[in-house]
């Protein structure tokens, strides 16, 4: 039984791809942050100790959406810089077959042509307002390559499109894009929606169940050097995300676009072949599909369960 070790265990994606691995016998350890905080290195340290993985998934991150990223800019650099640098050094020192990471679409330059292509990663500088974060997680993909260079380690390194479903975080001064469309409209009594921008950027939304399965397909099959994008190959304008979410709940208000507010990165969509091709990775849970989960979990969940 192989002992996988989880950082970001409890969080959104985590805690589905934890339910995956126990399900498919694995012997997990839930890394959560009350109990070890990666930015610091004796308690990374004392996270390996403990756990003694055969193979570490590093999801553990600090991440937000356009405000949180123009609100906290030094702490996401410095926070996912560390810990992604503990988490590769601990694991050679620990000599630990196989480290999976997951990255973040942020880390793609502002103007890359559509779709993302991986050998695109380093043509440009990231989007403005989540350059700090993109930029700290491209740096950890140096770290993964360097070491297995030097040290022989396995370290594989995935691009998820944005991730989106039912257990996403709800908070709206944290919180991703859908998940802030649909608090919103649910709350709104029927009143008009504030969004930020005018609606034009795109965005590729991946189920969070979706990606779970790409990072255990990845973990058993992928051995590479390369960093992998996983994603739908969708592209969806956020004003088209917002019409769908608005037609789901039965939204009757209006969606006013705040053209002085950010837009954000203009075009996100990834070309998810290299991930079918090397293993075996194919989405297929449609975002409408997506939304009517998200929408059904929200709705079944009061608002102290969605901010705790």
């Amino acid at each position: 039984m192989t002992r996988a070790l989880v950082t970001g265990g409890g969080g959104f994606l985590g805690s589905r791809l934890v339910e995956r691995l126990e399900a498919g016998g694995y012997d997990v350890f839930v890394a959560r942050r009350r109990d070890y905080d990666l930015t610091r290195y004796d308690d990374a340290e004392r996270l390996f100790e403990d756990a003694r993985p055969e193979l570490v998934f590093h999801l553990a991150a600090e991440v937000g959406g356009i405000g949180a990223n123009r609100a906290n800019p030094g702490r996401y650099w410095y926070a996912n810089l560390m810990m992604g640098a503990h988490v590769l050094e601990l694991a050679r020192m620990h000599e630990t077959r196989k480290v999976v990471i997951a990255g973040t679409v942020c880390a793609y330059p502002k103007f890359t042509p559509v779709p993302f292509r991986e050998d695109e990663l380093w043509n440009g500088y990231p989007e403005e307002t989540n350059a700090p974060y993109g930029v700290a997680k491209k740096s950890v993909l140096v770290g993964a390559q360097s070491y297995r260079e030097q040290y022989g380690l396995d370290a594989i390194f995935l691009l998820p499109a944005n991730l989106y479903g039912p257990r996403d975080n709800f908070d709206l001064h944290t919180s991703h894009v859908i998940p802030a469309l649909i608090r919103k409209m649910l709350e709104s009594g029927g009143g008009d929606v504030t969004l930020w921008g005018d609606g034009s950027p795109t965005r590729e939304f991946l189920y969070v169940d979706d990606c779970a399965e790409a990072l255990h397909l990845a973990a058993e099959r992928y051995d590479g050097a390369e960093p992998v994008n996983v994603g739908t190959g969708v592209e969806t304008s956020i004003r088209e995300v917002a019409e769908t979410i608005a037609e789901l709940i039965g939204f009757q208000g209006e969606i006013v676009w705040d053209t002085s507010m950010p837009n954000g990165q203009p075009r996100r969509s990834l070309d998810a072949t290299r991930a079918r091709e090397l293993f075996g990775f194919e989405a297929h849970t449609s975002l409408r599909d997506g939304l009517e989960r998200t929408i059904a979990w929200y709705r079944e969940h009061d608002l102290a369960h969605a901010e705790s």
